[in-house]
C-alpha cells in the first residue's frame, strides 16, 4: 500500500522518536514532504476529522488583485478539489495570511466592512448562510459570483443560485 506524504511523514517522525534519535531516516528513494504545518481550519476541510496534506497550489502566482484572485477560479472551473472547502478556495485565490475557522465566522469578524446592499465589487468575498459554517464566494462585479458547491464543483453562477444571502466584504490579501 502507497502511503501519502503525511503517512511517510509521520512514520518518519515515529521512527525518529523511537530510535531515540536525530538523524535522517530514509523509507524510500521519494523525496521528503515539503511543507507539514500548513494550518487547517474547519473550513479547509469537509469533514473536521480528516487530515489533510499540504496545501497545493503554490505553483501560481501572488494573486493578490481581483483579477488574480478570479483568474485562480477561473484556472480550476470545474474542479471538484475543493467541494467543502470553501473557504479555503478563497484564501487561497487572494493568497490571503488571515485564516478563519469557516465562511461564517470570516463573515462575522472585523476582517472587514459588512455590507448587506449593493452589487458586491469584482473580487469582493460573498457569503451566504447555507449551513453551521456558512458559505463564501469571489464576486465577478457583474451580480455573478465563482465559488465551490456550483453543480457540486468550482463554477460561475448568478449570486441568488446559494440562498439565505448574507452580504459581502470587500476582497483582500491581509
Amino acid at each position: 500500500m502507497q502511503l501519502t506524504k503525511l503517512g511517510r511523514a509521520v512514520v518518519v517522525a515515529a521512527a525518529l522518536v523511537f530510535a531515540g534519535s536525530t538523524t535522517a531516516v530514509t523509507a524510500s528513494a521519494e523525496p521528503a514532504p515539503v511543507d507539514l504545518y500548513s494550518e487547517i481550519t474547519a473550513a479547509d476541510i469537509a469533514d473536521p476529522t480528516a487530515l489533510l496534506g499540504p496545501e497545493e497550489d503554490t505553483g501560481f502566482d501572488a494573486a493578490q488583485t481581483a483579477n488574480g484572485a478570479i483568474n485562480w477560479f477561473k484556472a480550476r472551473n470545474g474542479s471538484t478539489a475543493y467541494q467543502g472547502y470553501c473557504e479555503r478556495a478563497v484564501r487561497l485565490a487572494w493568497n490571503r495570511k488571515t485564516h478563519h475557522a469557516s465562511a461564517i465566522a470570516h463573515w462575522r469578524s472585523s476582517d472587514g466592512a459588512r455590507h448587506h446592499t449593493g452589487t458586491p465589487p469584482r473580487g469582493a468575498f460573498v457569503f451566504w448562510n447555507i449551513s453551521q459554517y456558512g458559505h463564501v464566494g469571489l464576486a465577478d462585479g457583474n451580480g455573478g459570483v465563482w465559488a465551490t458547491s456550483v453543480n457540486g464543483k468550482i463554477g460561475h453562477a448568478k449570486q441568488h443560485y446559494f440562498g439565505n444571502y448574507l452580504g459581502w466584504k470587500r476582497g483582500n490579501s491581509n
